[in-house]
């Protein structure tokens, strides 16, 4: 088996979720619980989110544990109908569908969405961010590293053009969607010291599916009102299983970081430069090459994750060759899979991709356990197919 749909879901790190489980039944009570037993859930709660807290390098209070990045971003957005007055929003073309279609709920109520472009090579831009401000924007949006495409987005450049576009008046909140940054770019790279909220989400890292975290600089006046839990931002009993193993497995994927990241860029170039070698492929977008993926505020078309490649093979449409690659036990994604069941590709069109390029385009993603050998055998089952496609 050769999976390398890790951007969708990453392999799990069995060993640290079979022993945050047995962690978490042995403190079984419910942490709100007054009695000695709910104060021993509630002492492990905290030594789960002071450790996450350890690795990500901010203050233990700022983190709330939420079901996963979906719910995180909604428990920011939908906080704007809190609000008193309605006014404008920003988010960029090439969103999750979980910011993209709360903006949409948004909008319905009464607020205006505007759109921050990325242009063809996936990059936002500071200077794209403030020409679409309005004096009432009060929320930007933008995501740190693009799902499909695997785009970087200059971060801590933006905040700081919004932080002086916003000198001596109201502030704007900074929200970034960081699911494929954490654990996919070194701590000092996220810019979590520069943003107001950020999301994340456990099974992305190895951890278990249904637990994530939410990153406020500030609380935010939460529009999901029932229980006291996580300081009031999201009520309901606590997930202590998942909080402990999503701490264990944040710990586990930052240890030897460096050699991983570098491991990836390697694997990412070889990658880069076999597919390049299909005349039938077309990589997405263009502008990529295969450089080193750091951040560069000068140049945006350069700076990729190495974990993600989005491409495309002329006459052979994306649902084919991702059935085709699985009968041979290789596993690849058509798109996100918070996307995978819709016919138009958004961040494609947004890009000008081209529909006859965007129907064949499959995402390949890399883990930490992924073998240049992998790639040889998928570059090698995609040629067959390809011959005996066409």
């Amino acid at each position: 088996m050769i999976y390398l749909d890790w951007a969708a879901s990453a392999i799990p790190y069995t060993d640290e979720i079979e022993t945050a489980y047995r962690e978490a039944t042995a403190v079984f009570a419910n942490p709100s619980a007054q009695h000695r037993f709910g104060k021993e859930a509630r002492e492990t709660l905290e030594k789960a989110r002071s450790r996450c807290a350890a690795v990500l390098g901010v203050p233990a209070e700022t983190l709330y544990f939420t079901s996963g990045a979906s719910e995180s971003n909604s428990l920011v957005l939908l906080s704007l109908l809190t609000r008193p007055v309605t006014g404008s929003l920003v988010i960029s073309n090439i969103e999750h569908p979980s910011v993209r279609e709360q903006a949409s709920v948004l909008e319905h109520c009464g607020w205006t969405v505007l759109t921050a472009p990325s242009g063809k090579n996936g990059c936002v831009t500071p200077d794209a961010v403030l020409q679409t401000l309005r004096e009432d924007t009060m929320l930007v949006a933008i995501m740190g590293v693009n799902n499909e495409i695997g785009s970087i987005q200059p971060i801590r450049d933006i905040a700081q053009a919004l932080k002086t576009h916003t000198a001596g008046k109201r502030p704007i909140h900074f929200h970034v969607d960081m699911v494929q940054s954490i654990g996919k770019l070194p701590v000092a790279e996220l810019g979590l010291a520069d943003v107001h909220s950020a999301s994340m989400s456990a099974h992305k890292i190895g951890g278990p599916r249904g637990i994530g975290l939410l990153y406020l600089k500030q609380p935010v006046i939460s529009g999901i009102r029932g229980g006291s839990q996580e300081r009031n931002i999201r009520p309901g009993t606590e997930n202590l299983a998942g909080a402990c193993a999503l701490a264990r497995c944040l710990e586990k994927t930052y240890t030897d970081f460096q050699q991983k990241f570098e491991r990836a860029g390697e694997l990412s170039r070889f990658l880069f430069e076999a597919l390049s070698q299909i005349p039938e492929c077309s990589i997405i977008p263009a502008a990529r090459v295969p450089a080193p993926p750091v951040p560069n505020e000068t140049n945006c078309a350069y700076a990729f994750s190495p974990w993600i490649i989005q491409v495309s093979f002329a006459n052979v449409p994306a649902e084919i060759m991702t059935r085709c690659l699985s009968d041979r036990e290789i596993f690849v994604s058509a798109g996100s899979a918070c996307s995978s069941k819709k016919k138009v590709r958004p961040i494609l069109a947004a890009l000008s991709v081209s529909p006859e390029i965007a129907q064949n385009a499959i995402r390949i993603s890399i883990g930490h356990s992924t073998e240049k050998s992998d790639l040889e055998q998928f570059i090698s089952a995609v040629e067959e197919i390809i011959k005996d496609f066409n």
